[in-house]
């Protein structure tokens, strides 16, 4: 006989359909699939410990909604562990010092864009430009003349004179001169009477002596680069027979500005009615042509096409014919038929990629050729999708046929590109991954790198180049030669530092990996800090600011703007580094509210001075910033003579040392020798 115990179990666990009268359909009838089978194993195995805990089978298809709640509650529960371990990781984690800006810059006008001369700054906004003084922050003249806002703006200091750049919503550029007090509209470089046909301009470059500049077109499906040559010594004499008020003496530091010497300052005045000469015309130049197939019959007729072996190498003279391209097209139809069969929307228009280079071992210069030193001589470009670097000489007239002097081949399209500040070295970056260094002054390539797998270039930054003495970066004093030192931001947000010299091959580090649960923290700017040795700026899509030291690959401080800045979309800083002054701006944004106050108002209006040498960890820094060449003997910046000379010198000198050393002590034992010789004969 049953227990009371074992019959309420057995009551407990009898189907719902028995207790409630006759079954009209056995569950067990049922076609049963994996999961119900599982199922009935369970109940088999199972094993009832508290029997007021006992659960009857829930029929179909009540089961399947259980089991999507429970997968819902256990998603939910892996969701909190995982934030709950950031959290707690965060919280451990070591934060920098965090700093804020020293000094405000109030306009009247949210700015579009930024650029920053020595002493002073340069802001686009609606209707044109407005210039501050980079040390009071005091605005000194607004060209406030379009019906347009200016969306970008480019400055080329070249010390009593600049040039200012500024593009509109049109895409019109005009050209703007600055000398002493007066500004002069040189000209609109793109502007046409037909609105229909107005071209824009995409890209803009100014050569490093302000002798050349370069725009980018685009109009009526067509791309093209206009190349002009600037009558700089004409301006300035031009500029110098007019009665001009002297700027006050240039100040050197960030030091904060009396009352006396800020009312020093003179407005600059706009001279509307003074027409200087406008720049030459010299070249325009088009993508190349696609590679189409030959009419030539043997090699002989394809070298006598290229005319004093101009232009060889870009793949337009070959022996390819119009049925092997087609039979190649077919084969890659074939092969890739299921992803070419999407619809594709409009190709975009060809882009282009261009510098100024210095003359060179590369680009020589021919002996009737007359030029200054630090005159550009040739003009570099690549174009999308291509696997060539152009060059094109600069000595040349509209007249002339725009045809490359030289070609440098790469094995896949260049994505990227980048020359350095002196126009020394250049860095090319393929789809594939593979960075070309290039040092152009001497003439040689420095290597060739792959990056890391699933890494490809999206951006360059070149840094002065520096070396550790002492646990301390330092600028080598005197001229440094084939030596590079650049950060490279992938596509993945990951930075990587690539250095590479002359007597070994090119190296790269890792410095920020790819975050996989922070994603806010990816990096979206990079930009380097010339004042101070081996530091950049990086910018993270959650609003945060830090300095990084790339020799150790850690962070060194942090930086923050007064109030946080509004992160509805991902973030785009603008901001610019100063390359005289150790100081960056920083456009202020609205807080995260719905409804922006008159506070947020005055902020997102707002620009932000961060001066490093108000800052502790930071001063020392930019104050001790180089050394001599005497100083550290392993600096590999040095010549191989000039470094081999300091070695011998510094170990003639040891041994030097160790001889006069060895002198005391021989010395020293001749005397005490001598003293106990006579000890022992006293005895």
């Amino acid at each position: 006989m049953l227990s009371s115990k074992e019959s309420l179990t057995q009551r407990k666990k009898l189907p719902v359909s028995t207790r409630q009268g006759p079954p009209k359909a056995l569950e067990k009838d049922w076609p049963k699939d994996n999961d119900e089978v599982e199922e009935k194993e369970e109940e088999e195995n199972y094993v009832l410990h508290d029997p007021e805990r006992g659960l009857d089978s829930l029929p179909q298809p009540y089961r399947m909604i259980n089991k999507l709640v429970e997968l819902l509650f256990d998603q939910s529960w892996e969701l909190i562990e995982e934030r709950a371990a950031l959290r707690q990781a965060d919280s451990t984690r070591i934060r920098p010092t965090v700093y804020t800006p020293v000094s405000e810059i109030q306009l009247s006008q949210r700015p579009s864009c930024m650029a920053m001369s020595q002493d002073y700054v340069f802001f686009g906004g609606a209707k044109g430009f407005s210039i501050y003084n980079l040390y009071n922050a005091e605005r000194l003249y607004a060209w406030e003349k379009l019906r347009v806002d200016v969306t970008s703006i480019g400055v080329t200091d070249l010390g009593s004179e600049i040039l200012i750049a500024p593009v509109d919503e049109m895409g019109i550029i005009r050209l703007f001169y600055l000398y002493k007090d007066a500004l002069f509209l040189i000209k609109a470089i793109n502007e046409v009477d037909d609105a229909s046909k107005q071209p824009t301009c995409v890209k803009m470059e100014i050569s490093q002596g302000g002798d050349f500049a370069a725009f980018l077109l685009q109009g009526a499906g067509d791309t093209w680069l206009d190349v002009y040559k600037l009558p700089r010594e004409a301006w300035l004499k031009e500029a110098e027979h007019l009665p001009l008020t002297l700027n006050p003496k240039k100040k050197s530091t960030m030091d904060p500005i009396t009352p006396d010497s800020a009312d020093m300052d003179v407005n600059f005045s706009f001279k509307s009615d003074v027409k200087l000469s406008p720049p030459v015309h010299i070249m325009k130049i088009k993508p190349p042509k696609p590679i189409t197939g030959t009419t030539f019959k043997s090699p002989l007729e394809a070298f006598a096409k290229v005319e004093d072996c101009l232009g060889l190498g870009s793949g337009q003279n070959h022996l390819i014919r119009d049925s092997q391209w087609e039979q190649r097209a077919d084969l890659f139809h074939a092969s890739y038929k299921k992803h070419l069969d999407r619809e594709l929307g409009e190709e975009p228009l060809s882009s282009a990629t261009f510098y100024f280079l210095l003359p060179s071992c590369v680009t020589s210069m021919p002996a009737e050729a007359k030029s200054s030193s630090g005159v550009a001589y040739v003009l570099g470009i690549h174009w999308t999708g291509s696997h060539n670097f152009f060059l094109y000489s600069l000595n040349r007239t509209l007249k002339d046929r725009a045809e490359p002097e030289g070609v440098w081949p790469c094995a896949a399209p260049i994505a990227a590109s980048r020359l350095s500040c002196s126009s020394s070295y250049l860095v090319l970056a393929c789809e594939d991954g593979v960075l070309t260094l290039w040092d152009v002054a001497e003439g040689f390539p420095l290597g060739v790198i792959a990056l890391p797998e699933g890494c490809f270039c999206q951006s360059i930054h070149f840094l002065k180049y520096f070396v550790v003495h002492k646990g301390q970066n330092l600028y080598p004093e005197g001229p440094v030669k084939s030596q590079v030192k650049c950060v490279v931001l992938c596509t993945n947000t990951s930075l990587h530092l690539v250095t590479a010299s002359s007597t070994q091959g090119p190296t790269s580090q890792v410095l920020v990996t790819r975050p996989v649960k922070l994603l806010d923290e990816t990096i979206c700017a990079v930009a380097p800090v010339p004042t101070l040795p081996g530091m950049v700026l990086t910018f993270a899509r959650n609003g945060s600011m830090s300095l990084m030291d790339v020799a150790k690959a850690e962070v060194v401080c942090a930086f923050a703007l007064p109030r946080a800045p509004r992160l509805a979309v991902t973030w785009k800083p603008l901001f610019a580094v100063s390359l005289h002054h150790p100081c960056f701006l920083l456009q202020g944004d609205c807080p995260g509210k719905e409804e922006p106050t008159s506070d947020t108002e005055d902020t997102r209006n707002s620009v932000f001075c961060f001066n490093f040498e108000a800052y502790p960890l930071l001063k020392n820094i930019s104050k001790n910033r180089t050394i001599s060449q005497e100083g550290s003997t392993e600096n590999l910046a040095l010549p191989l003579e000039k470094r081999c000379e300091l070695l011998l010198q510094k170990s003639f000198q040891k041994l030097k040392t160790s001889l006069v050393t060895k002198d005391q002590e021989w010395i020293r034992l001749r005397r005490y020798s001598t003293l106990l010789q006579k000890e022992n004969f006293r005895k």
